[in-house]
This record gives C-alpha cells, sequence and structure tokens, in this order.
C-alpha cells in the first residue's frame, strides 16, 4: 500500500503552508521525506533548493522537525534541556545559557524555566519541544500535528508560539487534523486523503471551490426548530441542520445566493416562525472537507507511523 501517491506541492517562502487530512492520509511520510528521515521511492523532492536523497546533509542544516512525540528530557528542567541541545549544536557554555533564556522567553515558559519537564502539562511540553527546535533558527520548519491532544488553552499557546516564528522570518510547513487550526494559521492549504493531494490553495478560495455558501438562521423559540427545518424542506428544497445552540440552524445553498437567505427568511416569517437573526457566509473548512472527500477529518482510521 502506497503511503503518498504522486504528491505534487510547492511551499513559497514565508509564512505557514499547511497539509491538511485524516489520520492515514500521508501527511507524516510526506514530512518525513522533506525532513529527509525517508527515502522517497521515486520522483523528486527539493527543500531549500537542496535535493532530500542526494544532498540531505545540506537540507538538514537549514530545517527543524517537531514531530508528534515529545523529544526532550523529562529527568531535567527546562533549561537544562535546551543548554544540552545547544552545547550538542556546538554553541559555548555562555552562549548556551543565553540562548536557552532567550528560547524559554519566546515560548513563554519563563516561570517554569527551573521546573522538571516531568513537571510541566502538555501544551508546556510541546513549546518546550518548539523551542528545542530552533536552537539554531531553521530556514524551514516542520511542525507534525504540534496540538494533537491539547486542550484549547494549550493549542491556542502553541499557535501564539508558531505566528512569533513566521514574524522572525521562518518558513512553517504544518501538518494538522484539525481543520480549525489550518483555518487559524495557514496561508495556504493542501488537502490529503488516501496519500494524494486532492486540493489546494488559500483557505478563502478551497471555501469558494465547494460552490455553497452556508445559511445560518436564529429563531425566536427552539420548539419552532422542527417546523422551521420542514418548511424550508417543502418551499425552497432546503435541507437544514440543527446546531448545538437549540435556536440554531445551518444549511447548505448555492453559492451566495442571497435571493434565497431572503426567501427562506420570509418563507419562515410566512408561517408565524421569528428569525431572530441570520446570515449568509462562505462554508467553514469543515464543510469543505466533508464536500471534497464525503467525510469528516475525525474518521477511525489507523494512524500514521510517526
Amino acid at each position: 500500500m502506497k503511503a503518498v501517491d504522486g504528491v505534487d506541492l510547492v511551499v513559497p517562502r514565508g509564512g505557514i503552508y499547511s497539509v491538511l487530512g485524516p489520520n492515514g492520509a500521508g501527511k507524516t511520510t510526506v514530512i518525513r521525506i522533506l525532513a529527509t528521515l525517508a527515502t522517497p521511492d521515486g520522483g523528486q523532492a527539493r527543500v531549500l533548493g537542496r535535493d532530500v536523497v542526494s544532498e540531505a546533509a545540506k537540507v538538514r542544516e537549514r530545517i527543524g522537525l517537531t514531530g508528534q512525540f515529545a523529544t526532550v528530557d523529562e529527568e531535567l528542567t527546562g533549561t537544562e534541556n535546551l543548554i544540552m541541545l545547544a552545547r550538542l549544536q556546538g554553541f559555548s557554555r555562555a552562549a548556551s545559557v543565553r540562548r536557552a533564556s532567550d528560547l524559554l522567553g519566546a515560548v513563554s515558559l519563563d516561570a517554569a524555566a527551573d521546573r522538571l519537564v516531568k513537571k510541566y502539562s502538555g501544551g508546556m511540553r510541546r513549546r518546550l519541544d518548539i523551542a528545542a527546535s530552533i536552537i539554531v533558527t531553521p530556514d524551514l520548519l516542520f511542525l507534525d500535528e504540534p496540538t494533537t491532544g491539547l486542550d484549547p488553552r494549550s493549542r491556542a499557546q502553541v499557535w501564539e508560539t508558531v505566528r512569533g516564528l513566521v514574524e522572525v522570518g521562518t518558513t512553517i510547513l504544518l501538518t494538522t487534523q484539525y481543520l480549525d487550526e489550518a483555518d487559524q494559521l495557514a496561508d495556504r492549504i493542501a488537502v490529503m486523503e488516501h496519500g494524494k493531494v486532492i486540493a489546494e490553495g488559500t483557505p478563502g478560495q478551497l471555501k469558494s471551490s465547494v460552490g455553497v455558501g452556508t445559511l445560518r438562521i436564529r429563531l425566536r423559540e427552539a420548539a419552532q426548530r422542527p417546523e422551521a427545518i420542514r418548511v424550508l424542506a417543502e418551499d425552497l428544497q432546503i435541507t437544514a441542520q440543527e446546531e448545538a445552540d437549540a435556536v440554531g440552524l445551518t444549511a447548505r445553498v448555492p453559492g451566495s445566493d442571497a435571493d434565497l437567505a431572503v426567501s427562506a427568511v420570509s418563507r419562515l416569517a410566512g408561517r408565524g416562525i421569528s428569525v431572530t437573526d441570520f446570515a449568509l457566509g462562505q462554508p467553514s473548512l469543515d464543510e469543505v472537507f466533508l464536500a471534497l472527500t464525503g467525510h469528516t477529518t475525525d474518521r477511525n482510521d489507523q494512524e500514521e507511523a510517526a
């Protein structure tokens, strides 16, 4: 079975490029090839102008990698981990101490600098992992699902760390199965499925490509929601879905058909169903992925090899 099958990517310098897909899509395999950790069976890949097979050592000099699992030593403090890694990179003792301090500040771990890593939260470990990957500031940093398993607050902190790296000139190649993460961070997104890239573009381009808009309606009374769904289906052939909000409805409509949205609200009012608010906009990335693949990114596939 092929892990990747004819993947064709061009990642521009600067900014954040995301490879999005469910477990098993081939994202980690792509990262391993580009980071010179795996050899492709065919084709060619170049990173920063260097061939990943014949010039692997040159590629490694200019990249960083943060994988899916923590790589720091739990029995050392945050400071000790970074000093050790800086020394391995050839820094002097004094320079290692300065670099460790600077990086801990950059990833907002100053207060935990002298705490053992085994006492860090998951989000703190991920940020320390990122700091460990940029002891020598890379031109390109691979982040392979950096927020998997983190709580929302920790994910937001990692996102801020990633944005800070871009501000100092590092290009980020990010793999993720979280649609909101790609939407929040990425300048461009490649959607992978079964080892292939099935769509590529900016978040806005991907949302426009599915040819539908999203109509969101809020009712005054939750008890009227079943009747509202029936009216939209019978009168306008609009299939509406219930939202978590008891008075909310969401429906996919062709393009950005404002007339259809107005007609929907008018029909509901004509049947005595009060609408307090409605909006017509682009679909979410969740809806884009569903339209492209027929399923969401949380399917229960066998996970990729790390």
